[in-house]
């Protein structure tokens, strides 16, 4: 070990999903030395030969191989033995929720369970994955009291951090948005506030409690996922009087104060449709939070019936969905539309295919339903076609194959509706439908 090594501090992360690696190759290369900890063999083989297992997200490849190449940067399955190399600890371990939307917490409760075997006195252990409030303390800290054996507060340090980016520009927002962090006491906040410092060199918020840090964050999507929710709601009713709702979003936004978002089929990915379930089972049971959901979750519905109205019965019909993904230009089916509108078509008898540049067949195929090239024959034979997500591939998409096409949904309002009218094919949006109907 060279005498640079020697006087770095050793930090675990723990969880090396899209967020996990960014943030352990970002503190590799702020002279730290890490250890990224994860439960995929395949995840820490990859990382070990210098390589990022993560496709587009900017930068990320040249920061993996830097802190490689530079011994700032290592991977394990052994989360218990990293932890007790540290003096911090980060933990971005995925918590979900369940088909009844109860909190899934079975990846996050068992990597506690191996931080707690390799703590020792002056740990600091800061979580960033979004959880409900309360967690960090209750949940967490008085598991890794219990299994430590040491005292929280005195004998080891808690934090939380929310993560706060997105896909495709994790490095970027990692300098662009301020990092809010709270602590279980004044001598917590203190080291991870200088951590963070020298980590990110980036501006941060501190706050009172782990609450309220745990707070904000939630809050964040649950007011993007309400906000969406009322430009859904306000779409459909722009439909009902003849009013374009991407003109109004223009006007409207031009005044300061307003912020329209976009309209869309839906709301998918592991944030806005997840976390109003950490507020909502906290007792959040009246009121917008939960009613945006609903509307949300509806809008597959509401394209649905749009299609019917044009086919009639979807019975043997085929129907082509562009778009795995949640969104464009990611890989990530996690809480999809795409799988609200496969749900409903099965139910419908319809013939599902699916479209994805970057899924393979066979992963879509564990969907149930039939992966289809674009560049088949069988486009011809489609009766229906609903874009989802908008991916890069999809702006120079030809419907001129699609000539049995009756109607092309657009649920991102992103194609041509001139081209696809002129192609005799019937255009429908949200919330920019051609005027057929007045108050």
């Amino acid at each position: 070990m060279t005498n640079q090594e020697e006087t770095l501090a050793n930090v675990t992360v723990v969880g090396l999903g899209k967020i996990g690696l960014t943030l352990a190759a970002v503190f590799a290369n702020n002279h730290f030395n890490v250890y990224g900890s994860d439960i995929n063999e395949d995840v820490v083989a990859t990382i070990n030969q210098g390589k990022s297992h993560i496709t587009n997200e900017p930068g990320l490849d040249q920061l993996v191989a830097a802190a490689y190449n530079s011994k700032t940067l290592s991977a394990t399955t052994e989360t218990a033995e990293a932890v007790a190399k540290s003096n911090i600890v980060i933990v971005i371990v995925p918590v979900l929720i369940d088909n009844q939307y109860n909190v899934d917490y079975q990846f996050i409760d068992a990597a506690v369970k191996e931080i707690a075997r390799g703590m020792k006195e002056g740990t600091l252990v800061i979580f960033e994955t979004t959880i409900p409030p309360g967690d960090t303390q209750y949940r967490f800290g008085k598991k890794l009291e219990e299994l430590s054996g040491l005292r929280l507060g005195e004998e080891f340090y808690l934090a939380y951090s929310p993560e706060r980016v997105y896909s495709n520009r994790i490095i970027e927002d990692l300098k662009k948005y301020p990092k809010i962090v709270g602590g279980i006491n004044e001598k917590s906040l203190e080291l991870a506030v200088d951590f963070y410092k020298k980590a990110l060199n980036c501006k941060l918020i501190e706050v009172s409690s782990l609450e309220t840090a745990e707070f904000s964050k939630v809050a964040e999507c649950v007011y993007r996922d309400v906000n969406i929710a009322l430009a859904n709601e306000l779409a459909k009713f722009t439909e009902k009087i003849g009013v374009n709702m991407s003109e109004v979003r223009k006007a409207s936004n031009s005044q300061p104060y307003s912020y329209l978002h976009e309209p869309g089929i839906g709301v998918g990915g592991h944030c806005i449709p997840i976390y109003p379930y950490f507020f909502i089972n906290k007792g959040l049971t009246k009121g917008i939070t939960p009613m945006a959901r609903m509307i949300n979750d509806s809008m597959a519905d509401y394209a649905i019936n749009k299609v019917e109205e044009e086919v009639g019965s979807l019975t043997d019909k085929n129907v082509l969905i562009l778009g795995l993904a949640y969104r464009e230009n990611v890989k990530e089916p996690t809480k999809s539309t795409t799988l609200l509108l496969i749900d409903r078509l099965i139910k419908l008898r319809a013939n599902v295919f699916v479209n994805d540049p970057l899924f393979t067949n066979s992963e879509i195929k564990q969907y149930g339903v039939s992966p289809l090239s674009l560049q088949s024959e069988f486009t011809s034979k489609m009766d229906a076609v609903i874009l989802q997500a908008f991916h890069k591939a999809y702006a120079s998409l030809d419907f001129k194959k699609f000539i049995s096409c009756r109607i092309i949904l657009d649920g991102r309002n992103k194609l041509s509706k001139n081209e696809i009218q002129r192609l005799g094919i019937t255009y429908r949006s949200i919330g920019n439908d051609d005027i057929k109907e007045r108050l």
